[in-house]
């Protein structure tokens, strides 16, 4: 059975993303690989071995376009009101917290935010499927 280990992402400043992972999901450096054309830096919670893989191509001045292929990477929470709280106290400037029904029931709870590069990342509610 295979198991996901990692999403990767194109960025354009190392610090500035590192910071923005670190503040929004308490992620940190698990390792981070220099190479003359490219820096790999791979982020993990304490909590979970999957990783957000960032990398900077060193010869890259022109922010990403991120097309419209791309949908999000999402974090569950337990606490959703007081992450946004948090988020906003942070000046990270999330969307407001949406709820999503289905048949009448909760399915999801939830906001969005933006790091940096302008990739989109949702911030759940631990519940039901989402844990």
């Amino acid at each position: 059975m295979a198991k996901a280990i990692h999403s990767m992402i194109r960025v354009l400043d190392e610090a500035r993303s590192v910071d923005f992972y670190a503040r929004a999901f308490g992620l940190a450096i698990a390792d981070r690989f220099a190479f003359d054309d490219f820096t790999l830096i791979y982020l993990r919670s304490p909590d979970a071995d999957f990783e957000v893989e960032l990398t900077v191509n060193h010869d890259r001045t022109e922010p990403y376009v991120l097309g419209d292929g791309y949908g999000h990477i999402a974090f569950a929470v337990e606490d959703l009101e007081a992450e946004h709280s948090r988020f906003v106290e942070a000046g990270l400037n999330p969307n407001p917290i949406k709820e999503f029904f289905r048949d009448g029931a909760l399915l999801a709870k939830f906001f969005f935010v933006t790091d940096p590069d302008g990739y989109k990342i949702e911030v759940l509610q631990k519940h039901g499927r989402y844990r």
